[in-house]
């Protein structure tokens, strides 16, 4: 029932942010993957019908 900061417990802290952290990184990796997949999809089949004309 001691709710003194000790250093396990800071520390427990801290990487929890970093995993929280990481988590949103590898987050915005996967949406700007996704983004430039979608993006890259979009100029090959302009490419492809502008070719046509």
């Amino acid at each position: 029932m001691n709710n003194a900061p000790t250093g396990m417990g800071m520390g427990g802290q801290m990487m929890d942010a970093m995993g929280g952290m990481m988590m949103w990184g590898m987050g915005l990796v996967w949406l700007l993957v996704i983004v430039l997949l979608v993006l890259g999809v979009a100029a090959l089949i302009k490419y492809l019908f502008r070719g046509e004309r």
